[in-house]
C-alpha cells in the first residue's frame, strides 16, 4: 500500500482575490507541508489526512503563471497566520480528513467520490484524478461555506478571497 507525504508528493491550495479591491490583492498558491495520503491499490481505497497548521505560501499566480518573490516573506508569514488562526482555526480543528467512497473511470482519468472532514463538518467530495505523465494528479473544488468556513475578507469586504479554492494533489505513478 503505497503511502504519500510531503517528501514524496505534492499538496497545493489554490485561492482567488474577489472584491473591490481586488486589483491590488493576489491569487495564491499555498503549499500543504504536513500530510499523509495512503492508496490501496488492490481495494481502490484512499485515505488522507492533512495537517491545518502546516499550510505555508508558496507565491502569488497571476493569471496562470507563478510570480516569485510575491508576496514577500513578511507578507507570507502573516497570510499563513490568518489561514491558521482566523481561517482554519486549527487549534480547534487540526486535521482535516479525506476517506473514498466510490470510483469511477471519467475520460481518461477516474472520478473519486469521498468523505471529507474539514472545519468539524463533513460532506461528500467529487475529486477527479488524471494521469500527466510521471504523476497522478488530484484536483477537487471546495466551496468554504460548505465546511462553515467564512472566507478571508478585510477591509469592510472590499478585499476578500472567493468562497471556491482549488486543492491540487500530486503522487508519483509507481
Amino acid at each position: 500500500m503505497p503511502t504519500y507525504t510531503a517528501d514524496n508528493a505534492e499538496c497545493l491550495i489554490f485561492t482567488f482575490k474577489d472584491g473591490l479591491l481586488s486589483a491590488v490583492a493576489h491569487d495564491l498558491k499555498i503549499r500543504v507541508t504536513d500530510f499523509v495520503v495512503e492508496l490501496d491499490d488492490q481495494n481502490d481505497h484512499i485515505k488522507g489526512s492533512f495537517d491545518t497548521s502546516s499550510l505555508r505560501v508558496v507565491n502569488a499566480v497571476h493569471n496562470g503563471a507563478d510570480t516569485p518573490n510575491v508576496p514577500g516573506d513578511g507578507d507570507k508569514k502573516k497570510i499563513e497566520d490568518t489561514i491558521v488562526k482566523d481561517v482554519l482555526h486549527s487549534d480547534k480543528f487540526p486535521k482535516i480528513e479525506f476517506e473514498s467512497e466510490a470510483f469511477r473511470e471519467k475520460g481518461e482519468g477516474y472520478q473519486v467520490k469521498g468523505k471529507l472532514t474539514l472545519h468539524g463538518k463533513e460532506a461528500t467530495v467529487i475529486v477527479d484524478v488524471s494521469d500527466d505523465g510521471e504523476r497522478y494528479v488530484a484536483e477537487a473544488v471546495l466551496h468554504q461555506p460548505d465546511f462553515g468556513i467564512k472566507p478571508y475578507s478585510a477591509m469592510m469586504g472590499t478585499l476578500k478571497i472567493k468562497p471556491d479554492v482549488k486543492i491540487r494533489i500530486a503522487v508519483p505513478k509507481k
